[in-house]
């Protein structure tokens, strides 16, 4: 190959792998699809880079019973306008329920209007800085995206760190803000508690998997950096004409559900399917399936390694809650130790044939319910959604409760059921209402020392149990929304983020139609 021709092809090579934008958005969840339409339609050049192959993250993913219960009235701005444009595909004005494909359908189409390209299978290696800036984002597959402004709207917050901002993982004390709804908690009755007593020992006298001793958990009100469980968002099928079968998972083991094959009997004619999933019916016959009750798709413990574990571990985490979900719905509709009329009505529903296809008809997103939360600028806490709710640099509003699954399984000694020596409840499940409360700007910003072009939209700074209420994706893309505006409106009046005129912003998010606040009305 002729000299000329082999530097003119490194020198594309190099090209190619360089990418310069105004703004890059790392992660196309909900949140960062928003935000980067937002960027986008304030004029700057916008990138949407995301890790896997999908946009939508969990709106997308199999969440469409969306979390809007006592907050519609405060979602607004460009979620807003998701929930509106979904609700086209049924001929309604609003959607709050909606199939998975008409989700990502609404989002494809979306960023096409907006003219934002979406790098997929892009996962990110490193960060490049200079002093407290990021000048760049390097990808695994050798791609470098540089930009004025970074946006992290990914679940995990891999960027923040990567950037180099303070973060927290799981509880605080009680000390710690003052909040009284920290740390450590009593086992609180309900049905996220299974229902009858259950021995948490195999025959060996060992405690089943991630069932936790009753003397490892700590004190009432103790800091832990334990997290919430995650799980799969299950869209199945009652249409038989669309139903695929649901088979058991590769190296399926009746074993693993060994509580399931004890809770039943125990729960003699009681015995149902609601016990073990919460289902939401979707449009067209389908279902949103969340976890439900003591022994559910939830796997708690397991979640605990994955904020801070690397891209294999992470993976082996994912096919963990997987297979659970896939084994737990197959014992459900064939084992012989459930009931014959749970059997049946499992084996009602089936995989949608037209629902995620490219994952084997299941969710291609995992509930990644929290993982890092910044200490940035400003840490919302349990007191800004109860008494300090009103905020000068208002950037849209939350109200959901505060919605804390539970942490663990904990085998806890009961010595009224002397035939089971201990049992099996759930600690730390918490809903608590609280009423809307408005959202800093200063909540998405790191400290300035530390990073002074980044915003992030997911692992917002928050504690445990603010962000317990803020971690719906309503908010994500309200914070998504005004991300995006903030970054553009950075860009071009030269300032740093953490400068800009937040009177002028509030005005531009009100003007969009962004909710700031319910007692001073918007500007």
């Amino acid at each position: 190959m002729p000299l000329r021709v082999s530097v003119l092809l490194l020198l594309a090579g190099l090209l190619a792998a360089q990418q310069r934008f105004d703004v890059v958005v790392y992660g196309a969840t909900a949140g960062g699809a928003v935000a980067a339409i937002a960027a986008a339609k304030e004029g700057v050049k916008v990138a949407l880079v995301e890790p896997g192959r999908h946009v939508g993250g969990m709106v997308s993913g199999g969440l469409g019973r969306t979390d809007m219960d006592r907050q519609q009235h405060v979602i607004g701005g460009y979620s807003r306008e998701f929930f509106e444009r979904a609700g086209k595909a049924y001929g309604l004005p609003v959607a709050w329920t909606f199939e998975p494909k008409v989700a990502e359908r609404t989002f494809v189409e979306w960023l096409r209007e907006a003219n934002v390209p979406v790098y997929f299978g892009h996962r990110l290696a490193s960060v490049r800085k200079t002093r407290n800036r990021v000048d760049a984002a390097s990808m695994e597959n050798g791609v470098e995206f540089s930009a004025q402004v970074f946006i992290d709207a990914s679940y995990e917050g891999d960027l923040m760190k990567a950037a180099g901002v303070s973060y927290a993982i799981g509880r605080e004390t009680r000390t710690k803000y003052g909040e009284s709804w920290a740390g450590r908690r009593e086992f609180l009755p309900g049905g996220h508690q299974l229902q009858v007593p259950v021995s948490p020992y195999d025959e060996r006298g060992k405690l089943l998997p991630h069932i936790q001793p009753y003397d490892s958990i700590g004190q009432l009100g103790e800091g832990d950096g334990k997290i919430q469980p995650y799980c799969f968002r299950i869209c199945l099928t009652r249409i038989k004409e669309n139903q695929l079968p649901i088979p058991p998972p590769n190296n399926y083991n009746p074993e693993r559900y060994l509580l399931v094959k004890r809770y039943m009997p125990a729960l003699g004619d009681r015995a149902a399917l609601a016990h073990f999933l919460g289902i939401s019916e979707m449009p067209n016959g389908k279902t949103d399936i969340n976890a439900g009750g003591g022994v559910s798709t939830n796997l708690p413990g397991a979640s605990w390694d994955y904020p801070e574990a690397d891209y294999r571990r992470r993976a082996e985490i994912w096919d963990e809650h997987l297979t659970w979900a896939q084994g737990l719905l197959y014992f459900l509709g064939h084992d012989p130790s459930v009931p014959a009329k749970v059997r049946a009505e499992m084996n009602r529903w089936g995989l949608a044939k037209d629902e995620f296809p490219d994952t084997g008809h299941w969710p291609h997103q995992l509930y990644v319910r929290e993982t890092r939360r910044m200490l940035g600028e400003y840490v919302l806490t349990q007191h800004d959604l109860e008494t300090n709710r009103r905020k000068y640099d208002s950037i849209g509003m939350g109200g959901y409760n505060i919605d804390i699954r539970e942490i663990q399984w904990v085998a806890v000694p009961v010595p009224r059921f002397p035939d089971i020596g201990d049992e099996v409840l759930q600690e730390g499940y918490l809903s608590v209402p609280v009423e809307p409360y408005e959202i800093p700007y200063r909540s998405l910003l790191p400290r300035f020392n530390e990073c002074s072009n980044l915003l992030v939209t997911s692992c917002i700074s928050a504690s445990h149990v603010a962000y317990a209420s803020f971690r719906m994706e309503p908010q994500y893309m309200i914070a998504g929304h005004s991300a995006g505006v903030a970054a553009a409106m950075a860009i071009k009046s030269g300032r740093a983020l953490h400068h800009i005129d937040v009177e002028a912003f509030g005005q531009r998010l009100a003007g969009q139609k962004q909710i700031l606040s319910l007692e001073k009305g918007n500007p």
